[in-house]
């Protein structure tokens, strides 16, 4: 295990600092260039399609999703640990000035889910019953004709189930489970036992049980049940930790501009807070950036298209604009967040963290680690307010709810991705035999996960790219096309 680890931990080191960041900045660049910054042209319009359509009941679609449903699904995917525990673990390796280099990648990447989502509408299939079926794989065997083009689909359809329908399941659950059991920890509750060697928890294991059973009811029910649920947990847990983290934010108001101010400054002379030389550091602040901007926003990645595919609009200019808010939201706005709680709370301007082990004002707020920083600093906050042990126990549960509702939506999400690929490889006829095993890998998660789990994740979720942002190059063309200022091509509404 030990060496498989080292040799997953070496490949991810090649794939996110020299390969992932060429392609992802290489590919924003591209189709901003290309759509002449359709990100900033036609964000009022993508603001527009989204606000002026939200609803938390749709109208039932014969096929498919609204454009809201499926921006919500795509959504749900995107918005999940890596907006809480991917930011600190950013900022905690590479200085808050990896918070910059993420806005960056989110800037370019919503040129980049522009083109996805767009490529997701031309090509996808409508059904003789009305179903749909689109996604990355579908544009790319339309990229490339022939043996080669079925490849990449292939590799793709691997990477994507591995990455979002197993693994990635499992680090999602895992991270819901941990956080419940440090709630009741914090109560002295123990929980802890020993099977077969293995240092279980009994908490873990009924949270875990409970994910798996509401991901199975709500897989099981088909992108119908998907799309009526993902539209009204989105809105309302985007809210909730909006609304807990603006309360932690104006509760430290003076810090907030030096928070920003780390934010800018750390971004170009990282080396001054994580140390080593300034190549190190630099290097440090933007490959974290960029890796944990993609685990993010999957801007890129080639997730979220299998939502936009099944989006029924006019043209597909429009479910692009609608794809780009949600980079917007998921970076700009709930990271962005995440961010200036921790760095207004638990950092000093040019001094970087209080301590290692988080004390402040005489209070002991933590270990800092990227698990644990969000707890610690909304549990620092809502201590002022409750006192020390009432506010430890609200800040801590504050975070465990935030993360379900992040990290069970990632679930919901990723699993209908990866169940499209699993469906294109195998035929429909698997549908069931992969919820089963998707809804087990659910359930292990809670219970077994370590390093491997996470650096495997975030391997296969680097393959994706590879073929994905071939095939978008190699499309630019038709993305241009499709773009508002060129020809515009009319889908059939299915109502």
């Amino acid at each position: 295990m030990d060496v498989l680890l080292t040799i997953v931990q070496n490949i991810n080191k090649y794939l996110s600092n020299y390969i992932l960041i060429i392609l992802l900045v290489g590919v924003g660049l591209y189709f901003s260039i290309r759509t002449k910054f359709v990100q900033v042209r036609c964000f009022g319009e993508g603001m527009k399609n989204v606000f002026g359509n939200i609803k938390l009941k749709g109208d039932k679609q014969k096929g498919g999703m609204s454009s809201f449903q499926a921006l919500a699904t795509a959504v749900a995917a995107q918005v999940g640990t890596g907006n809480i525990v991917g930011a600190c673990g950013a900022i905690l390796i590479g200085g808050p000035g990896a918070i910059f280099w993420m806005w960056i990648i989110a800037f370019l990447g919503m040129a980049t889910i522009y083109a996805e989502a767009t490529l997701a509408q031309k090509t996808r299939v409508v059904n003789e019953d009305g179903s749909i079926e689109g996604g990355p794989v579908y544009y790319i065997k339309a990229a490339f004709k022939g043996k080669f083009g079925k490849f990449l689909a292939v590799f793709f359809s691997v990477a994507a189930i591995i990455a979002l329908g197993f693994v990635g399941a499992m680090v999602q659950s895992n991270s819901i489970a941990s956080n419940i059991a440090n709630v009741f920890t914090g109560l002295g509750v123990d929980a802890g036992f020993e099977l077969f060697g293995l240092e279980l928890n009994w908490i873990m294991l009924i949270a875990g049980a409970i994910c798996a059973a509401i991901a199975g009811f709500v897989l099981i029910g088909g992108v119908q049940r998907l799309a009526a649920f993902t539209e009204k947990i989105v809105p309302v847990m985007a809210c909730l930790y909006l609304v807990g983290g603006l309360l932690v934010i104006f509760i430290n108001i003076t810090n907030v501009p030096a928070a920003f101010g780390m934010i800018f400054k750390y971004a170009f002379v990282p080396q001054a807070l994580v140390g080593g030389g300034f190549g190190a550091a630099i290097a440090a602040a933007i490959s974290n950036g960029a890796k944990r901007g993609l685990f993010s926003n999957e801007a890129g990645m080639g997730s979220t298209p299998h939502a936009h595919a099944l989006a029924n609009v006019k043209d597909p200019h429009t479910q692009g604009t609608t794809a780009m808010i949600g980079v917007f939201i998921d970076t700009f706005v709930v990271l962005t967040m995440t961010a200036l709680v921790v760095l207004s709370t638990l950092y000093e301007s040019g001094a970087g963290l209080i301590t290692p082990e988080l004390y402040k004002d005489g209070a002991y707020v933590g270990l800092a680690s990227n698990a644990t920083m969000a707890q610690s600093a909304f549990s620092y906050t809502f201590a002022k307010l409750f006192g020390s042990a009432a506010g430890s126990v609200i800040g801590n549960v504050f975070v465990a709810v935030c993360l379900f509702f992040f990290a069970f939506s990632t679930i919901l999400g990723w699993n209908y991705f990866g169940k499209v690929n699993f469906t294109h490889l195998f035929g429909k006829k698997s549908t069931l035999v992969y919820s089963v095993i998707a809804i087990l890998f659910v359930f292990l998660g809670s219970a077994l996960s370590n390093d491997l789990v996470w650096e495997l994740t975030d391997m296969f979720n680097y393959l994706m790219v590879l073929p994905n942002a071939i095939a978008l190059i190699a499309l630019g063309n038709m993305v241009v096309s499709m773009t508002k200022f060129g020809k515009k091509e009319e889908l059939p509404e299915i109502k």
